[in-house]
């Protein structure tokens, strides 16, 4: 598998201080927030797991299976993100771990009354048009998912703010922990408008503009083109883009360009250069650059991962 936004790895706990061999934990208090280190070193299946507060957990090391909301198990892997509601419980098997290959994951549990504060600040703040207002929430539809670049680069901070002995480590978690639930919920969001921008039902301006970039997605789309269409000049439209989502248009083309393209390579019919111009590339070159900053990978290297897990089936 082509390799994923992985979180840097944590000093395993030292065998002589380990008070159990299935998810052994060490925990760092802040403020707002509780970070759980869990390490388990045996294989064990059904182990329960609840937290009083919302949590965040991302694996490090290791291969867990999940039980989570009555819903099909599901493997969860170093570079993949679970959220999950207060007190829902999740149970756990561990069918590789042992001594030599342990799991590690962190798991990070937010003040609900936090939570409350920073959905307030995105309510009062980010509902700039009236007209367009909606209540920004945490939602559990989508509580499984590959890390993107920023939420794994922010789990690494709070990892290093929470474990250090800084006098202000408290002031830069709430920095980077605010910012991390304000990512989770605009990528949930995005989530929600996509699904929305292809229906007649949806007559808003943001659903309208992912259906009309999703439209031209193998043209040549004009960014300026897309502003008139949305009935803002560039500079609002690419703050207003920015406030609804999270990223700049162009980023959010860019994005669901290399999507299309994965799909494309994954079909293992057409040559490198022609899925690039497929999907709206006009350099090649810049497509293969825009695939490995997303990816981590070139697009051959990609189309070579698809065609040996093909061979070996």
């Amino acid at each position: 598998m082509p390799p994923k936004n992985q979180l840097n790895k944590i000093d395993l706990t030292h065998p002589k201080y380990l008070q159990t061999l299935v998810e052994n934990r060490r925990i760092f208090n802040l403020q707002n927030c509780e970070l759980n280190v869990f390490e388990s070193y045996e294989q064990t299946y059904r182990v329960p797991l609840t937290f009083n507060d919302m949590v965040i957990t991302s694996m490090v090391r290791g291969k867990k299976v999940m039980h989570i909301f009555n819903e099909p198990a599901f493997d969860y892997l170093p570079g993949e993100t679970v959220i999950l509601p207060a007190n829902e419980t999740m149970v756990i098997d561990f069918p590789e771990a042992s001594v030599a290959t342990p799991t590690q994951c962190i798991a990070l549990a937010v003040d609900a009354q936090y939570i409350g504060n920073t959905l307030n600040y995105l309510n009062e703040y980010y509902n700039t048009n009236k007209e367009e207002q909606h209540n920004w929430k945490l939602q559990f539809n989508k509580y499984h998912f590959d890390n993107d670049e920023e939420v794994t680069g922010l789990i690494n901070k709070l990892m290093r703010v929470c474990s250090s002995t800084d006098v202000a480590k408290n002031i830069f978690a709430d920095l980077n922990l605010k910012e991390l639930l304000i990512r989770l919920v605009q990528s949930q969001h995005l989530l929600q408008v996509q699904a929305e921008s292809g229906t007649e039902s949806n007559k808003g301006r943001l659903p309208f503009v992912l259906h009309y970039i999703h439209e031209h997605l193998t043209d040549k789309i004009l960014v300026n083109e897309v502003c008139r269409k949305a009935y803002l000049n560039r500079n609002a439209f690419f703050a207003w883009f920015k406030e609804q989502l999270g990223i700049t248009p162009v980023d959010y083309i860019n994005n669901e360009r290399i999507k299309l393209a994965k799909q494309l390579i994954a079909e293992n019919k057409y040559s490198i250069s022609q899925i690039s111009a497929h999907c709206g590339f006009s350099d090649a070159n810049y497509f293969i650059r825009m695939f490995k900053k997303m990816e981590g990978i070139t697009p051959g290297a990609y189309k070579g991962c698809i065609n040996g897990n093909r061979f070996t089936a």
